[in-house]
């Protein structure tokens, strides 16, 4: 008899990193003003999480995560058989006129807008949400 079972891996977006100088204490200690012992403060570049991506994967953590499953699934004696991935996608327009804006869904009479001038624009891109595995065993 043939069992399967199917895994969703998620995908997550890559954090964002920006060098800062902070200052990091040596351990050492120096005398204060008024006798008391200070830390000895030096300034070092650091690399700092500052947001998250709204279009790039991490996909190192993706292999890793994908890894963490097969080897669950090996153990539970299972074989992976295939892995699809789930395709989702973002969007964001705009669109500027002295009367009308898109962008809030409005809509204006025609006879109170004469003339001007405006701009729009749009897009739209996909990206690996997840992924799922399908896996087998025979019992």
């Amino acid at each position: 008899m043939l069992h399967q079972k199917s895994l969703l891996v998620k995908a997550y977006f890559a954090p964002i990193f920006k060098e800062v100088t902070k200052k990091v204490a040596t351990g050492e200690k120096k005398k204060g003003f008024f006798g008391g012992e200070k830390d000895v403060l030096t300034k070092e570049k650091v690399l700092e999480k500052v947001g998250v991506s709204d279009s790039q994967l991490d996909s190192a953590r993706l292999n890793d995560d994908i890894q963490l499953a097969i080897d669950s699934l090996n153990d539970e004696g299972y074989k992976v058989v295939s892995i699809t991935s789930v395709i989702s996608g973002s969007y964001d327009f705009d669109f500027k006129s002295e009367a009308v804006s898109s962008s809030k869904r409005m809509l204006v009479d025609t006879e109170k807008v004469s003339g001007g001038a405006s701009y729009g624009y749009g897009y739209g891109f996909s990206y690996t949400d997840s992924l799922i595995l399908l896996a087998e065993k025979s019992t």
